[in-house]
């Protein structure tokens, strides 16, 4: 039962998806920690694979960037493949400065400026939550393997090329202070959407990039294959449910 956008049929995936956006990042993982991945999806090279962890099958497939590509491929996981769970495994820029590179952070809600929810499904609410169920494991996950983890308020943008407004406050700080959004991403807001819209969980950890305050950054290189600790995190808690 192909999409126009996943040629995967039904029961090819896992009832757990894990989502990052970059296609390399999903094929690093399915080859990294998945026994016998099998490569479910190519379109677009969107890349989508499904294997076992420790005995159980789980799938990891890339979202894309931005809202409109995540809300697409999440939206057709659960409502034309049967998933339960997705969870992005993405990066972040940190607006706080208790958040430095390298450091994981789970989305206790997302707050967006974007009209995609309310389009989708006439949601008008700027701030939207993922499953608390999902969260919870999250953290159980990492505090088993003694990775440290914050939960936080993820700014989903729209724009990544942003333009300086009238403002003398930038406006990731009038982010952070206003809205209590500590780093920023592109995706969450959408998926969370997608969640409730078809009754479904999901749930978002990021691992920080870069920094809007330290100035701080990663390579591409290092986005693609260093962000293990989210990834393992991630991967433990898709045996748990």
């Amino acid at each position: 039962m192909a999409t126009p956008h996943n040629e995967g049929e039904k029961g090819d995936y896992a009832k757990t998806v894990l989502m990052p956006g970059d296609p390399l990042r999903a094929k690093f993982i399915a080859e990294t920690f998945l026994e016998n991945p099998k490569l479910i999806n190519s379109v677009r090279n969107c890349l989508g694979y499904t294997g076992e962890y420790k005995g159980k099958k789980v799938s990891v497939m890339a979202s894309g960037m931005g809202m409109p590509s995540i809300g697409i491929y999440s939206y057709e996981l659960f409502t034309h493949y049967d998933v339960d769970n997705i969870i992005r495994i993405g990066s972040a820029g940190s607006y706080s400065p208790s958040l430095d590179i390298y450091d994981v952070a789970i989305a206790s809600d997302a707050y967006s400026e974007s009209s995609f929810t309310h389009v989708q499904r006439g949601e008008k609410s700027d701030i939207l939550k993922g499953s608390d169920e999902l969260n919870k494991v999250l953290e159980e996950s990492a505090k088993e393997l003694g990775y440290p983890v914050k939960l936080c308020r993820y700014h989903s943008s729209d724009v990544f090329y942003r333009e300086a407004d009238s403002d003398p406050k930038p406006a990731w700080e009038r982010l952070r202070d206003e809205k209590g959004c500590e780093c920023v991403e592109m995706e969450s807001f959408a998926l969370f959407n997608n969640a409730a819209a078809t009754g479904k969980n999901a749930a978002a950890i990021v691992t920080i990039s870069d920094s809007f305050v330290s100035k701080k950054e990663t390579t591409s290189e290092e986005r693609q294959n260093s962000f293990t600790r989210m990834m393992e995190i991630a991967l433990e808690t898709a045996i748990k449910l």
